[in-house]
């Protein structure tokens, strides 16, 4: 009984773990979609982020259009949000790292396009 209540415990503990990393739950503009220039990248996450050790980059070829750093939303510290610049039609993508307060990092990209 003892032994079934040590490996309950561990996982417990581990499958706590495994929630403490900050997954990308929404983006905007969306993961995939096509529509008008966004003044802003705009990232939901599952966690709260360490905002020093997180950021956004939107990339068109080798071009950085970030129009300043990434920043926690007031109020909500599992949004990550980037102002760009006047984006052209085409096709971007974003890259993403995102640190949660307890140190997990995740990564991710994806493309969105700018229809005319």
């Amino acid at each position: 009984m003892r032994r079934t209540w040590m490996i309950v415990s561990c996982l417990a503990v581990w499958s706590g773990a495994a929630w403490a990393h900050a997954h990308l739950r929404q983006a905007e503009p969306a993961v995939g979609s096509v529509g008008p220039a966004p003044q802003e990248v705009v990232l939901h996450f599952s966690e709260r982020l360490e905002p020093s050790f997180s950021r956004i980059e939107v990339l068109r070829g080798a071009e950085h259009l970030e129009a300043g750093p990434a920043h926690i939303r007031p109020g909500d510290a599992r949004v990550l949000a980037v102002p760009v610049k006047p984006l052209a039609t085409g096709v971007y993508t974003v890259m993403w790292l995102a640190t949660s307060v307890d140190t997990h990092k995740t990564e991710g990209h994806f493309t969105f396009t700018v229809a005319p």
